[in-house]
C-alpha cells in the first residue's frame, strides 16, 4: 500500500534507503547532507539496521564497504568536501567492487552556502569511474536511491547520488511504499578482495568495461526524459531542469528539452536523438561542464554538426548556484531575446531566435535583499575562548590557525582571532608547519571537539612526534554544532542512543605524549587566562581544552543586565566581544533579549556595571 508524506530531499533519500532494505548506514555530518543520516539513525531501531556517526568520511566509507563486502546493502553520506577525506578508499574500492549494494550520497553545495569550495562530485565520480545519479526533487531523490542500490548490485560497483543544496532541503509530498527486507549473504573469502598490483591491472580493465554497461542501463532509465518540440534544444541536469522549465514558462517559450538524471556515464541514446533533431543545443548544469563535455564528445564521435553551448563558451557560469532568474537571463542571452536582464525579457515573438516558439513576458524587478554577516551566537563559549587567547597572545604577534566549524566565525571582528582556515584538522598541521620556519613566534591552533576526532588527532600526534612548538586549543562544546548537534566519540551517546563509553580528549592528549594539558571552562575568564598563559609559555606541544556546552543545546536560566548608573559608556564589552546581545543605548550599552547569561561581558566590564539575573 502506498501513501504520501511531506519529506525534505535528504529525508526522502533516507526513506529510499529504508525501502531498499538498507542494513548498514554510516556518515560524518556536513551541511547540506546531514539530515540523510539523522533520518536513518532515527529509524534504525524500528527497521532493524545498523547506523553510526563515524569519526570521519574515510572511516564511514570503509565501514559501509565492509558491510557491502559481506553482501549487505549499505549507504554512506557526506558533503562534497568530505569526499576528499574518503578519496583514498574510494578510488581502490572502484577496482575491488562490492557484493551488496553500496550507495554514496555526496551532497554538493553550489553557492557555496556552508562550504570552503564548490567542487563538483560528478567530476569525482568520473575520476573514480563510478555511476552517478543527479536528483531534481525529493521524490526523484527517493526513487534514485532505490535505483542506485539495484544498479550497484547489478554492476558490483559503488554508485553515487549527488543531490545539491536545493534538492537536499526542499520539501515535497513523496510517495511512500512498503519497506524492503534483506539478508546479507555473508563475506566469502576470495583472493580478489586483496588488491595486489597485478590484480589492479585486471580490475581496471573490468572497471572500464562497466562504464559502457552503466551507459546502456542509463539509456533505459526513467530519470532521463526527452521532449522534442523545436529545432532549438536544451539539456538540463539535476535541479537545473526545474529552473529551465520554470524559466521557459516565464518567457512563454517552447524548445526541445532533454532532462538528464544520470550525468555519468552520460546515456547516448536520447542525447544523440536530440542532437540529430536540433540545430543547436544549450547545456545547463550547476558547476562543471560534466554533461556538456560528454555531449561535445558524442557529437564529434558521431559526426553531428549541431552547435553545443554552455559553460565552454560562457553562456552558463561555472561558478555559483543557479536559480530561475539566472537561467532566464541565460536563455534571454542565448536565444537573442530583447534585453540582458531577467526583468527585461524580449518584447514580442518577432524577436525570438530561429527554432524558438515564444510569446511575451513581464515580471517586476525583485528588490535586492540586504546582506547579513554571520556571527557567533550570544553566549557562545567560543567567543570567550577566542577573547582569552587574543588578550593573552596577540601582543606577541601570535598566529592563530583555524579550522572548519561554527568557530570559523572567530575570524570576524572584533574577535579577529583566526588567521588561517583550510580544511578539517588542518589548524594543527599548518601551525606545525609555520612553527618550523618561525621559531620565535607563537602559533596557536583552534580545533573543535568533533574535528579533533575527525582528523585533528593525527595532526596532534605528528606535532608531538616532531617536537613542534605549538599550542592546540580544543573548543569542546560537547557536540558537532555547525551541522546540527550530532554526537561524536567524546560524548556518552551514539547516533542511536546513550552509550557508557566515551573518549576523553584530555586523556588522549596525555596518552600521545603532550606534557602540558589543561581543561577549563571558558566562561571562567580568570582560570581560562591562567591556562592560556601557561600553555603559550610552554616549550613544545601544549593543549588547552575549553570545555562548555554549546549555548544552543542548554536551557537558559540566566540573563545579564546593565546597571545604567554604573555604566560609563566605554563600550569595552561591545568592542572586545562583539556579542549580538550587546547593543548601544545612547552613549551607554544595553543587553537585548538574545542574551543567554554567560556573563563574560560582566567579567570584562571595568566598573562592574553588568550583572546576572536568574530567570
Amino acid at each position: 500500500m502506498t501513501r504520501k508524506m511531506l519529506l525534505m530531499g535528504n529525508e526522502a533519500i533516507a526513506r529510499g534507503a529504508v525501502e531498499a532494505g538498507v542494513q548498514v548506514a554510516a556518515a560524518y555530518p556536513g551541511t547540506p547532507s546531514s539530515e540523510v543520516f539523522s533520518t536513518l539513525a532515527r529509524f534504525a531501531e524500528e527497521y532493524d539496521y545498523y547506523a553510526e556517526w563515524s569519526v570521519n568520511e574515510k572511516v564511514a566509507l570503509e565501514v559501509a564497504a565492509g558491510a557491502a563486502y559481506a553482501g549487505a546493502r549499505a549507504i554512506v553520506s557526506m558533503k562534497q568536501v568530505g569526499l576528499n577525506v574518503a578519496a583514498d578508499p574510494l578510488m581502490t574500492l572502484a577496482y575491488i567492487g562490492v557484493k551488496g549494494g553500496l550507495v554514496l550520497v555526496v551532497a554538493d553545495d553550489p553557492g557555496p552556502h556552508s562550504s570552503q569550495n564548490e567542487q563538483d562530485t560528478r567530476v569525482f565520480a568520473g575520476l573514480a569511474k563510478l555511476p552517478v545519479f543527479d536528483p531534481a526533487s525529493p521524490q526523484e531523490a527517493k526513487d534514485m536511491t532505490i535505483a542506485a542500490f539495484e544498479l550497484s548490485e547489478r554492476l558490483n560497483l559503488p554508485v553515487f547520488i549527488r543531490p545539491t543544496t536545493r534538492t537536499c532541503h526542499v520539501c515535497q509530498d513523496v510517495v511512500i511504499n512498503e519497506t524492503g527486507l534483506r539478508n546479507s549473504i555473508g563475506f566469502k573469502k576470495d583472493p580478489s578482495w586483496v588488491i595486489f598490483p597485478s590484480l589492479a591491472y585486471k580490475k581496471h580493465k573490468w572497471l572500464n568495461e562497466q562504464q559502457e554497461a552503466a551507459r546502456e542501463i542509463f539509456n533505459e532509465s526513467p530519470f532521463n526524459k526527452l521532449e522534442l518540440k523545436t529545432r532549438a534544444g536544451i539539456i538540463a541536469s539535476g535541479v537545473a531542469y526545474n529552473y529551465v522549465k520554470e524559466a521557459l514558462d516565464m518567457l512563454d517559450m517552447e524548445v526541445s528539452v532533454l532532462k538528464i538524471g544520470t550525468p555519468y556515464p552520460l546515456p547516448d541514446k536520447q542525447v544523440l536523438q536530440l542532437l540529430k533533431n536540433t540545430d543547436r543545443v544549450l547545456v545547463i548544469e550547476e558547476l562543471e561542464p560534466v554533461v556538456e563535455d560528454q555531449v561535445i564528445a558524442m557529437a564529434w564521435k558521431n559526426g553531428i554538426a549541431a552547435g553545443i553551448s554552455g559553460k565552454n563558451d560562457t553562456f552558463v557560469p561555472r561558478e555559483g548556484e543557479l536559480n530561475v532568474d539566472k537561467v532566464r537571463d541565460i536563455l534571454v542571452r542565448y536565444f537573442g531575446l530583447a534585453g540582458s536582464e531577467a526583468s527585461q525579457a524580449a518584447d514580442d515573438e518577432s524577436q525570438a531566435a530561429p527554432g524558438v516558439n515564444r510569446n511575451s513576458d513581464s515580471t517586476p524587478e525583485k528588490p535586492v535583499l540586504p546582506e547579513r554577516a554571520p556571527i557567533l551566537c550570544a553566549g557562545c563559549p567560543h567567543r570567550a575562548s577566542f577573547y582569552i587567547f587574543k588578550e593573552t597572545a596577540r601582543k606577541d604577534d601570535a598566529v592563530f590557525t583555524g579550522d572548519i566549524g561554527c568557530y570559523t566565525l572567530g575570524v570576524m571582528p572584533p574577535l579577529s582571532a583566526m588567521d588561517t582556515c583550510l580544511c578539517m584538522g588542518a589548524s594543527v598541521t599548518i601551525a606545525s608547519g609555520m612553527a618550523a620556519v618561525e621559531k620565535d613566534r607563537k602559533h596557536i591552533a583552534f580545533l573543535g571537539d568533533s574535528t579533533f576526532f575527525h582528523t585533528g588527532l593525527a595532526g596532534l600526534i605528528n606535532a608531538v612526534y616532531n617536537n613542534s612548538d605549538i599550542t592546540l586549543v580544543v573548543l569542546d562544546n560537547r557536540t558537532t554544532a555547525m551541522t546540527g548537534h550530532q554526537p561524536h566519540p567524546g560524548l556518552n551517546r551514539t547516533a542511536t542512543g546513550m552509550n557508557e563509553k566515551h573518549i576523553d580528549i584530555a586523556g588522549v592528549a596525555r596518552a600521545v605524549g603532550v606534557e602540558l594539558v589543561r581543561e577549563v571552562d571558558p566562561y571562567d575568564l580568570e582560570a581560562a587566562r591562567e591556562a592560556a598563559i601557561a600553555a603559550v609559555a610552554h616549550k613544545g606541544v601544549s593543549v588547552v581544552i575549553m570545555k562548555r556546552e554549546c549555548i544552543a543545546i542548554v536551557k537558559t536560566v540566566k540573563k545579564c543586565t546593565v546597571d545604567t548608573e554604573k555604566c560609563i559608556g566605554c563600550k569595552k564589552c561591545m568592542n572586545d566581544l562583539g556579542c549580538p546581545a550587546l547593543v548601544p543605548d545612547g552613549d551607554k550599552v544595553a543587553i537585548g533579549n538574545t542574551c543567554n547569561g554567560c556573563n563574560v561581558c560582566g567579567q570584562i566590564c571595568p566598573v562592574g556595571a553588568i550583572g546576572e539575573v536568574v530567570l
